[in-house]
């Protein structure tokens, strides 16, 4: 098993990087934030996930073993294969999936691209009781009525959902609960940008 790799980034794709190791450029499905912030010529390690098909051997790559950890629970859930989960991990930082099976949101799940609410359900099921809570983070509180209308109407706008929840967190505490307003506050932060 390919547990980690040291290379430089010779070629980035689509879906994935070509990673040289010793003379030979390896490629790695990666994580869409990951991807995005490589540069060709940068030295990168990576904690890796060998699967292996009667037809092909794939390399999956994270940052840090705790995404990594999480790609292999997601692959434990039914109906969910390596594109679906690195899709997860696309498109939801591991701190954004761990609310979600904690506060059993599995709309938030589902929004991610090849995830439906059958498979969103299933995930929070399979991981609740296998996620390690990040300190305090049950203590959490889940998303009111309001801010799930907000980060539907977002979504729905073209925003991602990391994108409208860090925008919905940075509403004030005191601001009023309703969604109509709540939602002006969260545009002001992409207008800011």
């Amino acid at each position: 098993m390919i547990a980690t790799l040291r290379g430089e980034i010779t070629q980035i794709e689509d879906n994935a990087l070509i990673v040289e190791v010793g003379g030979v450029g390896m490629r790695v499905h990666v994580p869409a934030p990951l991807r995005d912030r490589m540069k060709v010529g940068e030295g990168v390690l990576l904690y890796t996930h060998l699967i292996v098909r009667q037809d092909a051997l794939t390399l999956y790559g994270f940052e840090t073993v705790a995404d990594r950890s999480l790609f292999t629970m997601l692959l434990g859930v039914d109906g969910v294969g390596p594109k679906v989960a690195l899709s997860v991990l696309s498109t939801l930082n591991l701190d954004t999936v761990q609310r979600a099976v904690f506060n059993e949101q599995d709309e938030i799940l589902s929004r991610v691209p090849g995830v439906g609410k059958k498979t969103a359900q299933k995930i929070v099921l399979h991981l609740h009781d296998r996620l390690k809570p990040i300190s305090g983070l049950q203590a959490v509180a889940a998303m009111s009525d309001a801010d799930s209308e907000v980060l539907a109407a977002l979504t729905a706008l073209g925003y991602s959902v990391v994108e409208a929840q860090t925008a919905i967190q940075s509403i004030p505490k005191d601001a009023p609960e309703e969604v109509e307003e709540r939602l002006r506050l969260a545009l002001q932060q992409f207008r800011g940008k």
